[in-house]
């Protein structure tokens, strides 16, 4: 079996755990967001690539679900002592070795694509990780404060402000000019099953559609989703202030319509969201927390049960 799945940060990586001991002898290919992308310290930060990488590759931090385990934050530290902004942004001394291998790489010349095969070697995910474009594209964010209507970088919102000042509108800079990675559209052409994880619709999910052509590749395609909203609250982060700013309700319903029958064929939702429904969608009700491993490979075996 070949799987495409399509994934952001934390939600979108523990579910590919499941999804990978759910079907071992499955090709799963995954296409990473690389919307919240940032530049650092004079460093390539790709989050949603490296929890993704850290996560299958076992060097994820358990309790937070991003960063790596074991990590210490002294050269953040020292960053700080000398003044030095964003100190709102916490890298840890172990990430830092990514991030300037990364950055190292991209000056030399090489793809995003083959960067991140080069990283992903040293983790073993299990998975081809491809990024959804090599091309710079960057999620901002419209907002007005006390210092008026501006944008800002996506993680400024999301980290500095924890999206406490409401989104006017979120902008994925340079989309239109942006082409799927390498690897991409054939991965998709070439699948038997696409699967969109609980991952956030708007700024991971969402994001992703939003580069030309890999929408129209799904629609040749059998797509299950997972809803990423329980009883009109997201299961965990702010993608309910995602979807305020696009005026979409925090709703499992809400997230489907968002999507659309053209795009989604199949769509899990939690058991007390057994009301959803979509002409041309098939729904199923199940238990979507993700407590444990156990827990996670069910749900993407219903997943792929129901794209069967």
């Amino acid at each position: 079996m070949r799987i495409v799945s399509l994934a952001g940060g934390i939600g979108g990586a523990r579910f590919l755990r499941g999804l990978r001991a759910a079907a071992p002898d499955a090709e799963i290919t995954v296409i990473g967001n690389t919307g919240d992308d940032i530049t650092l310290f004079g460093l390539r930060v790709c989050p949603d690539l490296d929890t993704v990488m850290y996560t299958l590759g076992g060097g994820i931090n358990p309790e937070q679900g991003w960063g790596r385990d074991g990590e210490s934050h002294v050269v953040k530290a020292e960053l700080a002592a000398y003044g030095v902004e964003p100190q709102w942004f916490g890298l840890g001394d172990k990430d830092f070795a990514t991030h300037i291998v990364r950055t190292q790489m991209l000056g030399a010349g090489y793809p995003l694509s083959a960067v991140t095969e080069a990283l992903s070697a040293r983790w073993n995910p299990g998975v081809r990780l491809i990024p959804m474009t090599d091309d710079r594209a960057e999620t901002h964010v419209v907002i007005e404060d006390d210092r008026g209507r501006r944008a800002i970088h996506f993680q400024e919102w999301w980290v500095r402000l924890r999206a406490s000042v409401p989104a006017r509108q979120i902008i994925l800079v340079g989309a239109e000019d942006a082409k799927p990675a390498p690897g991409v559209i054939e991965a998709i052409r070439d699948a038997d099953v696409v699967v969109l994880p609980p991952s956030n619709p708007v700024v991971s999910i969402g994001t992703i559609l939003q580069i030309p052509g890999i929408r129209d590749a799904l629609h040749e395609k059998v797509v299950v989703g997972v809803s990423p909203i329980i009883g009109g609250a997201p299961v965990r982060g702010m993608a309910d202030a995602c979807l305020t700013a696009i005026g979409v309700e925090t709703s499992a319903q809400a997230v489907l319509e968002l999507y659309g029958s053209r795009l989604v064929d199949g769509w899990l939702v939690a058991e007390q969201d057994a009301g959803v429904a979509l002409d041309g969608v098939r729904v199923q009700a199940r238990p979507l927390l993700m407590t444990d491993l156990d827990a996670t490979t069910d749900l993407a075996r219903a997943a792929l049960e129901l794209a069967r």
